[in-house]
This record gives structure tokens, sequence and C-alpha cells, in this order.
């Protein structure tokens, strides 16, 4: 998986105290932590997301922020109130569930002016709330029309609408394009961020769906059994993983398991069994510490002849970051190639290559013998 070169923007600093704080937020289903001491600031205007696979505490976050479930103890403060004893509806927040919950029998427009009408606001302002919001997601002509006789975009973005109608402070999506196929949720995920920046409203939401996350959030954090692992934008997270559950859970990796021969202010020596490997920066680790080296596939090289001195990043690193191997396996997926190579000591890395070229001047294949090597640059120490 590759991040956006140009990376969302964070969301300015309201030069006060974060808009959402959760502080030290633990709940306990019998004797077993769902979400364990999770302290997190959001600023106004966020996007943030929680990411994490099935079972990790991410909607169990969700729920608390909606007032769906009790923390055992923490504290929820929005805009500077703590809302952990308020009810559902007495939070200014609203959640589009993955199933989006529209009511069949109403039409679009009865569905977005459903919460409205429960608030008991003035029908010109119902009137009206409803028809700048068909307009916001660009529905108005399907106003009249039954959910059912909608695709899944549609109905996601009525979803949306009715949620943003009410004007929440906080919007919670849960798992917001689960329920689209891959091609209509590549093109809905923009969508939707623009909706929701053009609205200004501040947004919390789950996936286990790394592609959408890094996609849409101005921020991600990574849980997994109940904690928070790393937070960071999605290209810190994607490039500078924290440890070897982040860097294994965010798109591809290969780990090396390793020790440490040097640690030096500008550089470091890792010897493994598959190679030498320097990195041009220290870790303040300590000679014989155990280590892992992760390099994503696509920062790998690949071709059956050795790199010459001058095509290495520099001249410090000529005899590491190098493994010979055999190709064991690959895969063609148009506009990358993705190699499976089995290295001399028998551990098998990735390596993807650009298709750049239409037809390339070499083809490698199956069985063929190979080099693979990367930069010191490129290569990511993780001590746990």
């Amino acid at each position: 998986m590759a991040t956006n070169s140009n990376p969302r923007p964070e969301a300015p600093a309201n030069g006060g105290a974060p808009f959402l704080q959760i502080k030290r937020i633990v709940k306990k289903f019998d004797d077993v932590f769902a979400v364990d001491e999770v302290t997190l600031d959001i600023q106004q205007g966020e996007i943030f997301a929680l990411l994490g696979s099935s079972g990790c505490g991410k909607s169990t976050l969700l729920r608390m922020l909606a007032g769906f479930e009790t923390p055992t103890s923490g504290q929820i403060l929005l805009a500077g109130q703590d809302i952990v004893t308020l009810a559902p509806y007495e939070r200014p927040i609203n959640m589009m569930f993955q199933s989006y919950a529209l009511f069949p029998h109403l039409t679009v427009w009865d569905n977005i002016a459903f919460g409205l009408r429960r608030d008991g606001l003035p029908k010109p302002e119902i009137e009206a709330r409803v028809a700048q919001m068909l307009d916001l997601v660009q529905l108005k002509a399907y106003a009249k029309r039954k959910p059912h006789q909608l695709s899944g975009g549609q109905q996601q973005r009525v979803a949306l609408a009715r949620s943003l109608a009410k004007r929440p402070k906080l919007l919670l999506l849960d798992e917001p394009l689960g329920a689209l196929d891959a091609k209509l949720r590549e093109r809905t995920q923009l969508e939707l961020v623009g909706i929701i920046e053009q609205v200004g409203v501040t947004c919390v939401m789950v996936t286990h769906d790394q592609e959408e996350a890094m996609t849409m959030a101005t921020r991600i954090g990574v849980m997994s059994e109940g904690k928070i692992l790393q937070i960071g934008r999605p290209d810190e997270i994607y490039e500078t993983p924290n440890c070897r559950f982040v860097a294994d859970f965010i798109g591809s990796v290969n780990l090396f398991k390793g020790n440490v021969e040097e640690d030096e202010p500008d550089h470091v020596v890792i010897a493994s069994p598959e190679c030498k490997h320097y990195i041009n920066h220290g870790i303040t680790g300590t000679a014989g510490m155990a280590v892992h080296v992760a390099v994503r596939p696509e920062k790998m090289s690949i071709r059956q002849t050795q790199p010459l001195d001058g095509e290495r990043e520099s001249l410090a690193e000529v005899g590491f970051n190098m493994a010979q191997g055999v190709i064991q396996d690959l895969a063609y997926l148009g506009s990358l190639t993705t190699y499976h190579v089995k290295l001399d000591n028998g551990t098998v890395v990735k390596v993807t290559h650009t298709n750049a070229a239409r037809h390339a001047a070499i083809r490698l294949t199956w069985g063929d013998r190979v080099y693979v090597w990367w930069c010191g640059g490129d290569v990511v120490v993780l001590t746990r």
C-alpha cells in the first residue's frame, strides 16, 4: 500500500484545549478489558480514524462516545463538558452506522427530516435544512424516492445527510463505507471527506480498512487489544511505525530479525541471518540488542544482476542491505508486479516493482535467481 505523497493537512489547532478529550477511558466486560486506559485529544475540524482489526476495542470506544456504552472509568470531554453521564439523546453527537439504518417506508426527504421533526423544529426550518442537506449530498432529484430505489452510494449519502441535518458538534462514523463494493467505496471516500469538510464538523470514524483510513483521515490511531499503539498522520504511521504490530498491520512489510553490531549517531549496523543492514541513523541501542528491521516491498529493488557500487545510495552501504534468492511466486497486478523471493537462508520477502514501461526490456519470472537490495534511508528499526 502506498501513501498519498501529499497527505491531508492537519486540522488547525484552536489555540486552546482540544475539542474532544478522552482521558484514561477504561471499559471492562466482566474481567476483560475491551478498552484499556485510552487517552486521546482531537482538535476541532479533524477527521480522526480509529483503525484496527475486529475485537480491538475501536467500536466499543465509539459507542462510549455516542453514549451507548458507559465507561468503567475515565472522562470524555466535548468542548470542555464531561459527557459521560449524559444520555445519548442529550449529547450533541450523531452517529452513522454501517447499515445506514434508513427507514424503508420513508422517502429520502422524510428520512433526512426525521430527527428534526423529533426535535420539534418549526416546519420552515425543517424544510430549509433538508433542502440544504439534499444540495450538499447532491440528491435533490431523489428526494421522493425510497431507500430501496437508491444505489448503495446514494443510501450512504442519505444517511450522512440525516446525520448532519441536526448540526451535531461531533459526527461518529462506524465503518462508513463497509457496505459498498470496492469500486464504489474508492470513489465515495473522497466524496464523503469533501462533504464533511464543507460542513466543518469534527469527525471520529472507526474502520478496519487501512486504505479507507489513510484516504479519509487527518490522523489515525492504530488500536490493538484495547490500547492505542500509535497516533499520527497517515504518512507518519506508514513510513515510521513505532512497533512491529503497526508496521505489519499497515500495508505490507518485510521484517528481518537481527542484533545491533554498531550504533553511532549517524548510522547503525544490524546483523540478521539474511544479510547485514546499514541504516543511516543511530538508534541509541546497545551492542547485541535484539531488534527488527522493517522494509516496505516498494522500497526494495530487484534484478538478475548485482547492483554496481555507484547505484547504491552511498558507498557506506556497499556490502550491506542486499541479499540473493530465487523468485518463488509473482503476481502481475497491472500497475505493479509483486515478487515473492525466497532468499538463500530460506526467508521469503516480498518485492513490489512498478510497471512504469508498457514493455519491460527484461521480464523476471518464476525460478529466476535475483538480487534484492534497498536503501538504508528507507529502513525502520523497531525495538518493540
